[in-house]
């Protein structure tokens, strides 16, 4: 007897860890920003196929991709678009990865509670994270050093703020965290810090304060907690995220990328605090072959 509850502790394990496995195992890795959600997915795809096996790993999008490019898993997961290098290396190794839209995201700039600013520009989201804004006081909050928390440089979301927020360079003296779960804490414990994170580990999240954001001077700053205002584009750091899998989906892999997609799938999106994906990414992926 008790061997057999040893044996079933493993197998349980097995299944509730999520580390890679080899066999007969879809293998799915990379964004820390997807991960909660698509191991989510893949308990209830496994829920209703018991003789299928998902193992789902993080590490950040540039470790999914690279992953796939090397014919280490069969989904990368992605919170951006893969780069122009990664893509001359897929056709040197012969790869060919598609890019599929699984659910939208409202980047979410958080603060601890204790911090009196209710509500910032991209603009300055943009200085703050480059260093250029360094005191709360300049965006009308408490003569206060600010004290920045975000991801390390192999996260799609570090690389998202680059290209869509910053325009620029991350200030040196910005704490990488390894994900969001991380910067969550540090935010919690630092009244004077300020994070990002995927809008689904901030509606989640206690002892945080989200903050409105605004498309320039002048204009209405909105939540990114509002569905209405992420899908009708009123919020302004808002992003699909992405799995990539090689060339034309087959087998297992395209039957649980059916079920990412479908009405089950996307309410689960919802579920876990994202946004299902609008039409234009509905018909992204039917123009993709999906």
């Amino acid at each position: 007897m008790k061997k057999m509850i040893i044996l079933l502790g493993v197998l349980l394990g097995f299944i509730v860890s999520n580390v890679c496995y080899a066999g007969d195992v879809l293998q799915i890795k990379g964004s820390d920003t997807l991960i909660n959600l698509v191991q989510r997915l893949a308990e209830e795809y496994m829920i209703i196929h018991p003789d299928k096996m998902i193992a789902v790993t993080g590490g950040g999008s540039g470790t999914g991709v690279a992953a796939l490019i090397n014919k280490k898993c069969d989904i990368a997961n992605a919170s951006r678009l893969m780069k122009s290098k990664e893509i001359d290396l897929a056709v040197q190794s012969g790869s060919n990865p598609v890019r599929i839209v699984v659910a939208l995201d409202s980047l979410s700039i958080i603060v601890n509670p204790k911090n009196p600013v209710k509500a910032l520009t991209v603009d300055q989201v943009g200085k703050i994270y480059k260093g250029e804004i360094k005191n709360w006081k300049e965006v009308g909050g408490e003569d206060m050093p600010i004290a920045l928390y975000g991801r390390q440089s192999n996260s799609g979301t570090y690389d998202f703020m680059i290209e869509d927020v910053m325009k620029g360079d991350y200030s040196p003296s910005m704490r990488q965290m390894n994900g969001n779960a991380q910067i969550v804490e540090g935010i919690k414990s630092d009244p004077s810090a300020v994070g990002y994170v995927g809008v689904g580990y901030a509606k989640s999240a206690l002892g945080i304060k989200v903050l409105e954001i605004a498309a320039k001077v002048g204009a209405t700053a909105y939540s990114p907690l509002d569905v209405a205002n992420v899908k009708n584009g009123n919020y302004p750091i808002t992003r699909p995220l992405n799995q990539y899998v090689e060339g034309s989906l087959v087998g297992d892999a395209k039957d649980f990328v059916a079920f990412e997609l479908s009405a089950q799938g996307q309410k689960i999106v919802e579920d876990e605090g994202f946004f299902e994906i609008s039409k234009e990414y509905q018909d992204f992926n039917k123009n993709a072959g999906i």
